[in-house]
């Protein structure tokens, strides 16, 4: 069975392929590929292979980028730290969700229904990793630090996340910046992605910040954000339609 390996991480993409060749030798890696940009190229340019071992963060954006522009046919096992993109996963050829570190026993069941995959697959092994029926618990506040003190800011008042020379900071509505202990992928999970999105690597943006938004070259968009004076505030092309979409809930 040949298999592609879709990994943003090159110690995580070595660790899955020595665990496959454990326990699965018959299982033979035909591609390791780090973006979505890659694997719509791989997959329009090379015979399907018979099944995908995807992470959902990759170096360009979601995976679902992917299968979006490609038709897929052959099962997908999705690979993250993360839980709450079960539910799209499903919308997909998902057929199982491993989050990681990856444990061998779950990889070896994981192919052995990949092994046995149809259309008609059971649904339960996502919908308990998902858990629909209780309400996702997003972060509500962040605690900063204000000289000697320490203030509360909710995270309704933040307008945009941001990176900066390797710090992490808030933009408030107020037009306070402050400095916070969590990078840009730490802090991803913990928001309601209702309200806020992803923008490029160096951005979250809430909903409120996206009054002001222009055309930009090579198909992107600009976003203006008061008290923000910095030029890379810009939608990645990769990410520029599925903006649009959250945009238009």
């Amino acid at each position: 069975m040949n298999v592609l390996i879709l990994e943003d991480e090159t110690r995580a993409a070595n660790h899955l392929e020595r665990l496959l060749a454990k326990v699965a030798k018959k299982l033979k890696v035909v591609a390791k590929l780090e973006s979505v940009r890659d694997g719509v190229k791989y997959l329009q340019n090379n015979p399907e292979p018979e099944l995908i071992f995807s992470d959902i963060q990759l170096a360009d954006g979601l995976s679902f980028e992917i299968y979006s522009q490609v038709a897929v046919r052959c099962p997908i096992i999705f690979t993250t730290a993360y839980d709450h993109y079960a539910l799209e996963a499903f919308k997909t050829n998902g057929i199982d969700y491993l989050l990681k570190p990856i444990e061998e026993e779950r990889l070896r069941q994981a192919i052995e229904k990949a092994e046995h995959f149809s259309p008609g697959f059971v649904l339960e092994k996502i919908l308990s990793i998902a858990n629909p029926t209780s309400e996702k618990a997003y972060k509500s506040r962040f605690m900063v630090k204000v000289g000697d003190k320490i203030k509360s800011i909710p995270v309704e008042d933040i307008l945009a996340f941001f990176s900066q020379e390797k710090a992490s900071f808030i933009r408030t509505g107020d037009a306070h910046t402050y400095c916070i202990d969590y990078a840009l992928d730490q802090l991803e999970p913990m928001l309601d992605p209702e309200k806020y999105f992803r923008i490029n690597r160096k951005y979250i943006v809430s909903i409120g910040a996206c009054s002001n938004i222009l055309a930009w070259t090579n198909s992107r968009l600009r976003l203006k954000i008061d008290g923000i004076e910095d030029p890379d505030i810009i939608v990645a092309r990769e990410r520029v339609q599925e903006f649009k979409n959250w945009l238009d809930r």
